[in-house]
C-alpha cells in the first residue's frame, strides 16, 4: 500500500494501461515536454516517447477529432484538456461524433477513448474558467461521465475508463490533485457505475461526488457533533450512476442531501433528486434538499467564490434540516 496524491494516481493508472496495452496513448497541451500542466503525466514522455504522449497546440477541437478518428482506426486514445473549460470548442467532436458515431455506424465503430481533465471552479479564476460540466454531458446518450475525488477511485476507475470500449468523460478537479489517500501496489480496477459509502450512517443519506465529497464528509462531521449521523455516499460514476446503492440508503435514512458542485437549474443533482423522489417517495421522512452553487456565474473575488460555492457549515446545515434539527 503506497500514500499517493491524486495527481500521483492518476500517473500510474496511465503509466499501467501504457505498458499493457500499446494502442493507449496521451495527446493534448503541454503533456509531454512540459510534463503535464498538473504534472500527471509527468515521466510519460522520456518512457513511452513522442508517438505516445503527443503535445498539441491550443486547438481542443483538432485534436480531439484527431482522438476520435484514431479511436475509430483501433487506437484508444486519452484527449487531456487542460480544463474542461476548454473542451466547450470540441463540443462537435465529442457530441456529434464520438458520442454518437457507434449509433450512426450501426455499431461497425467502437469509441474507446477517454477525455480528462479538471472541471468546476478551482479558485479566484472567476466566471469562464469555473464551469461545472457535468449536467452538460450527463445530458448526451453515448457517453459515460465519471468523477473521483480520491487517491484510491481515481486510479481504479480511470484504469477502466480506459479499458472501456465507449468514450467517457473523466472529471478530476484542480484544488484536489494534491490530495493524498492509500493506493493498493496489486493491480485493480473499479467497475464504472458503482458507488461508495464514504461514511456510513443512518440518520441522513448525503449523495455527492468530485469536489462535492470533502464539503459533504467535513459536513457529516459537523452535524454528528449535533446528534445526527450522515451516511455519505460517493457516487464517483455520474452516467451511468448506482441507482440501487442510493435508493437503499435513502429507505434506510428516510431522509436525502445532496452535495455537487453545479448549477441548481438542470443540474445533476436535480436529475438525482428527481429519481429519489420517484423512486423512494413513501421513504421520505422530509423533502430532497439540494446544496450546489447559487445560480450565478462564478465571482473572481475570494470572499464572494465562498459566498458561491456549497460549503461544510451549509452542508450541515442542510443534513440537521432534513432530520427537522435546525
Amino acid at each position: 500500500m503506497a500514500i499517493l496524491q491524486i495527481r500521483e494516481a492518476l500517473c500510474q493508472a496511465l503509466d499501467e494501461e501504457m505498458a499493457r496495452d500499446d494502442r493507449v496513448f496521451v495527446i493534448g497541451e503541454e503533456v509531454g515536454h512540459y510534463q503535464g500542466a498538473y504534472k500527471v503525466t509527468e515521466g510519460l514522455l522520456e518512457k513511452y516517447g513522442e508517438k505516445r504522449v503527443v503535445d498539441t497546440p491550443i486547438a481542443e477541437t483538432g485534436f480531439s477529432g484527431v482522438g476520435v478518428g484514431a479511436a475509430m482506426a483501433g487506437l484508444r486514445p486519452i484527449i487531456e484538456f487542460m480544463t474542461f473549460n476548454f473542451s466547450a470548442v470540441a463540443f462537435d467532436q465529442i457530441l456529434n461524433n464520438a458520442a454518437k458515431l457507434r449509433h450512426l455506424s450501426g455499431g461497425q465503430f467502437t469509441l474507446p477513448m477517454v477525455f480528462r481533465g479538471p472541471n468546476a471552479a478551482a479558485h479566484m479564476l472567476s466566471s469562464t474558467h469555473s464551469q461545472a460540466f457535468e449536467a452538460f454531458y450527463c445530458g448526451f446518450p453515448g457517453v459515460k461521465v465519471v468523477s473521483i475525488a480520491t487517491p484510491y477511485d481515481a486510479k481504479g476507475l480511470l484504469k477502466s475508463a480506459i479499458r472501456d470500449n465507449n468514450p467517457v468523460i473523466f472529471f478530476e478537479s484542480e484544488v484536489m490533485y494534491g490530495v493524498k489517500g492509500e493506493v493498493p501496489d496489486e493491480e485493480y480496477t473499479i467497475p464504472i457505475g458503482e458507488a461508495d459509502i464514504k461514511r456510513p450512517g443512518s440518520g441522513v443519506t448525503v449523495i455527492t461526488w468530485g469536489q462535492g465529497v470533502p464539503v459533504a464528509l467535513a459536513g457529516a462531521e459537523l452535524a454528528a457533533a449535533e446528534g445526527v449521523e450522515a451516511e455519505v455516499i460517493d457516487l464517483r460514476s455520474l452516467r451511468p450512476w448506482d441507482e440501487a446503492a442510493v435508493y437503499a440508503s435513502v429507505r434506510k435514512t428516510n431522509r436525502a442531501v445532496i452535495v455537487y458542485h453545479g448549477w441548481p437549474y438542470g443540474g445533476t443533482g436535480a436529475e438525482v433528486a428527481d429519481r429519489i423522489t420517484q423512486n423512494c417517495f413513501d421513504s421520505l421522512d422530509a423533502p430532497v434538499e439540494r446544496l450546489c452553487y447559487e445560480d450565478i456565474n462564478m465571482p473572481y473575488a475570494e470572499n464572494l467564490e465562498k459566498l458561491a460555492i456549497p460549503t461544510p457549515e451549509r452542508a450541515a446545515e442542510a443534513i440537521l434540516r432534513v432530520a427537522y434539527r435546525d
